[in-house]
């Protein structure tokens, strides 16, 4: 019995100690530090960008397949945090893997890339939702994501919020299905634990209300 407790203990200890050492969603250290003090090049981020064009088109607006997100206009810090949380295994994007290694670019190169496509203009055409669930998508987003993502779907740069108005529905979708499931892995926790009870038709819903949200002014 004695023996039983001792195992229990210290599996109890061994458990406590991982998740203090969990790192906070939006802890700032290393790469994603030197990328955000940095001071980047518009000119030096449109070079680089050059790889990913094939994927995410010329004007980073992405697929309306919902294959390839809309990078034009997102704020640079999301797209720094982003880069580097799946460089660095925190989020999954297997497709993605091999164009952002430490091989292809440095942490300079993430923010001169971030701050190009911030920059760039925001096509109006994206790909929508349904349509026929937007009543209860925005009444799902005003109770549950507006206090992060703005009223107007335009997130925040300096909270690591990404702007998700006007987004690709189908790709907001898989998204918000990847956190709730625990697939994106480098999610705000606070976003899991409010969508973790969400249905699949509330998911569609809300990506919908999401999809159909004007293009916030940059």
């Amino acid at each position: 019995m004695k023996k039983l407790l001792t195992v229990l203990m210290v599996g109890a200890m061994w458990s406590v100690a991982a998740v203090a050492q969990t790192p906070a969603w939006n802890e700032i250290k290393g790469e994603l530090k030197t990328a955000l003090d940095s001071t980047p090049d518009v000119k030096r981020g449109e070079a680089a960008f050059e790889q990913c064009t094939g994927c995410h088109r010329a004007d980073a607006s992405g697929r309306i397949s919902g294959a390839y997100p809309r990078l034009s206009g997102q704020h640079a810090s999301v797209l720094m945090k982003q880069i580097v949380d799946i460089r660095s295994g925190r989020r999954s994007n297997v497709k993605m893997e091999p164009f952002i290694g430490d091989h292809v670019l440095d942490a300079y190169q993430i923010a001169d890339v971030a701050l190009y496509l911030s920059k760039l203009p925001i096509a109006v055409e994206n790909g929508k939702g349904p349509g026929n669930l937007l009543v209860k998508g925005k009444e799902l987003y005003v109770k549950d994501c507006v206090d992060c993502h703005g009223a107007k779907g335009e997130g925040s740069g300096p909270k690591f919020y990404p702007m998700v108005a006007s987004q690709h529905y189908k790709y907001l979708l898989r998204e918000v299905h990847f956190i709730r499931d625990g697939d994106r892995r480098n999610s705000n926790p606070d976003m899991v634990k409010v969508i973790k009870s969400y249905t699949t038709g509330e998911l569609e819903a809300v990506a919908d209300y999401m999809a159909s949200l004007a293009v916030p002014k940059q």
